[in-house]
């Protein structure tokens, strides 16, 4: 048995299989299918790596690592600074059962010194790191992560009922820029649900009302206010801007309005509605989208209602009601579909429904399938422009 600490290594060393720095950067560079990982401190990780590693640093590695590689049979190559750290990390791999592991001697320092490709993470400010930093324990999110959602532009259509959480969620996220359009002014009926306001801004616009709250919640997140009604004149203006919408709107001629710029545009929908107490979510993301995301695209909003509901059969939330806390839980499952859509994380409800019924507490999935007949997102479109929207839902 090792009696000293230069023999505990010399043993591990003696057992664990080595590899030079010029044979990783060619497997790597011949796109052998392997896990490279750093078991550098954070603070280490954050001066350079080497691309594509996962960083795990050692401390934490018996608690992490059978979180971030599942297969035990996975093709490890783990690095550290020098060679040392990593030959204890290929050891501690070995004794958990990886049985395709080695260690690159020596470690980083060298690869530096020799000029080969390295990448630093986004630098996050110290405040930053505070603030975000359950972000950054998931390996999910991490630092990358946060430098995706800091730069991303979300527009939410609407500062009411869902946007209200859907907003405060997104902001306390760290969404860069959260575009909210409304047209409407705060009132005391809204204050049941709308947790955007507050009765001290009765009377203000929607808009405003929403920039002092998420303002206050994170001074990272710029707020842009349009206090105007979402029109088949704007709407190519705004999408542009933004890389995900969120769709809070309560009326159908808005929503065929979002959906078919939606399509136009290429841009992802995250559509929430509610009624008295029951809630659905699904997330639209057109083929031009589903391409820049790597994911298959889905059915659009004219899939699931070519055609609007008579009034009779959908009365508003003003004339029918609402459970105040409906469009809490509504909201915040469009925040998150927003969120995943921004990291390309998880599995969008893309082509499934989610329905809630509060009364029942119970959440079911529908699977929606797109309409080869539609006539915006089918093969032989036949809207291809706006049209008017208020006309087209008269009709019902």
């Amino acid at each position: 048995m090792p009696t000293t600490y230069s023999d505990l290594i010399a043993s591990i060393r003696k057992r664990t299989k080595e590899v030079s720095l010029e044979d990783l950067k060619r497997r790597l560079a011949a796109g052998e299918s392997i896990v490279l990982l750093d078991v550098r401190e954070k603070e280490e990780y954050r001066a350079g790596y080497i691309p594509g590693a996962v960083s795990i640093p050692r401390g934490f590695l018996e608690i992490q690592v059978e979180q971030r590689i599942l297969d035990k049979t996975t093709k490890v190559i783990a690095y550290c600074a020098g060679g040392t750290r990593s030959a204890l990390a290929a050891a501690t791999l070995a004794d958990l059962g990886y049985s395709n592991v080695e260690t690159a001697n020596p470690g980083f320092v060298r690869w530096k010194d020799l000029g080969f490709p390295i990448e630093t993470p986004p630098q996050l400010t110290d405040v930053q790191r505070d603030r975000y930093s359950r972000h950054l324990l998931l390996p999910e999110v991490g630092e990358v992560g946060q430098a995706k959602l800091l730069k991303s532009k979300v527009l939410m259509i609407g500062a009411g009922g869902l946007g209200s959480p859907a907003a405060l969620y997104l902001a306390a996220a760290g969404v860069g820029t959260l575009g909210i359009i409304d047209a409407d002014v705060v009132d005391a009926s809204n204050l049941q649900r709308q947790v955007l306001h507050a009765t001290s801004r009765i009377g203000k616009p929607k808009v405003e009302s929403a920039e002092v709250m998420l303002r206050d919640l994170n001074p990272d997140v710029k707020v842009v206010g349009y206090k105007e009604r979402l029109t088949s004149a704007n709407v190519e203006q705004f999408f542009s801007e933004y890389d995900v919408v969120v769709d809070g709107t309560d009326n159908f001629p808005t929503r065929y309005l979002v959906n078919d710029a939606s399509v136009f545009l290429g841009k992802p929908v995250v559509h929430g509605s509610i009624f008295r107490f029951d809630g659905q979510v699904t997330t639209f993301v057109p083929e031009s989208a589903a391409r820049k995301l790597g994911i298959e695209a889905g059915p659009c909003y004219r899939c699931l209602y070519p055609e609007p509901p008579p009034a009779h059969l959908a009365p508003s939330c003003q004339e029918a009601g609402v459970l105040g806390i409906l469009p809490g839980v509504v909201g915040v499952i469009q925040a998150t579909e927003a969120i995943k859509v921004i990291l390309g994380k998880g599995a969008p409800l893309v082509g499934r429904l989610l329905t809630y019924d509060s009364m029942k507490m119970k959440f079911r999935e529908l699977r929606l399938r797109r309409d080869p007949n539609c006539v915006v997102c089918g093969p032989s479109p036949t809207i291809t422009s706006y049209i008017n929207y208020e006309g087209f839902c008269s009709l019902g």
